[in-house]
């Protein structure tokens, strides 16, 4: 994979920009790759070359990536100014709940018609999806589709108002408990021990929710990258984005080590 400037404005045009309607509403969304489907879900705020860099590398993996546009401006570094104000704007939008408990995001329904069309175009035993920061605990909401298999939680950080809330109403968390149990899958989930947006406190809620089959990661502050980009740097301060913003792109890196297992995770369910 040729490697591209995380510190430049990416283009994504080794990626197909498709305009994709489900459900009545139309999302674009950039393809690209072979092999089963990876939903790739954005973290705040937009699709970055960081979060772009993470979809290319599970792409070379051999997979098929889906990732939406779902906030912000598409391969841009947004300022920090710019970037809290598509914060604000998504934590008002009806599509999220950024500040509701036991409740799903009403996007997630979208994203669950995204991965049932991606699994019937690339075939396979079934789709992988994986969360971040806003969209941490979608990935885990789209489990209600029959079609994922492998869902990735990172730094899961909705509601922003309940440290130990969880974006899914309880029925729903029992029903994906019973599926996990049932097909014998599990969920891997990422933080940075000191994160101020995901503490400690959801991760522990999860795991009462979910059992062992809630595989948390806990990754130690020190090994985030010590200068992300603007939006992180000012609005956000504690280690947060495990394998975008805040990942070290070198050997013997907890991060690096955190994506690694991330793709074979992607690869036993998937391809294996």
């Amino acid at each position: 994979m040729n490697a591209r400037d995380v510190n430049q404005h990416d283009t994504l045009d080794d990626f197909a920009r498709r305009e994709i309607t489900l459900d009545g509403a139309t999302k674009t969304v950039w393809v690209s790759g072979s092999g089963p489907a990876v939903i790739v879900m954005t973290e705040m705020p937009g699709i970055s070359p960081h979060v772009a860099r993470f979809a290319r590398w599970v792409r070379a993996a051999g997979f098929t990536v889906y990732m939406p546009s779902l906030f912000g401006r598409d391969g841009a570094i947004p300022s920090a100014e710019e970037g809290a104000a598509i914060f604000r704007h998504a934590c008002v939008s009806a599509e999220f709940r950024a500040f509701a408990s036991n409740a799903s995001s009403p996007v997630t329904q979208w994203l669950r018609a995204l991965a049932r069309q991606a699994h019937g175009e690339c075939g396979g035993p079934g789709v992988g999806a994986i969360g971040m920061c806003f969209t941490g605990n979608f990935a885990l909401s789209m489990m209600l589709e029959p079609a994922v298999l492998a869902p990735v939680v990172c730094q899961p950080s909705l509601p922003l108002d309940d440290p130990a809330g969880l974006e899914m109403a309880p029925d729903a968390l029992a029903t994906v408990r019973r599926r996990l149990e049932a097909e014998d899958l599990t969920v891997m989930a990422y933080r940075f021990d000191g994160d101020s947006f995901c503490r400690a406190q959801r991760f522990a809620a999860y795991t009462a929710a979910l059992g062992p089959r809630f595989v948390a990661r806990i990754l130690p502050d020190a090994a985030a990258h010590p200068n992300p980009p603007p939006f992180f740097a000012q609005h956000v301060r504690s280690p947060h984005s495990v394998v975008t913003a805040h990942l070290i792109d070198e050997e013997g890196q907890p991060t690096l080590a955190a994506r690694d297992e991330i793709l074979a995770f992607l690869a036993m369910r998937l391809q294996g």
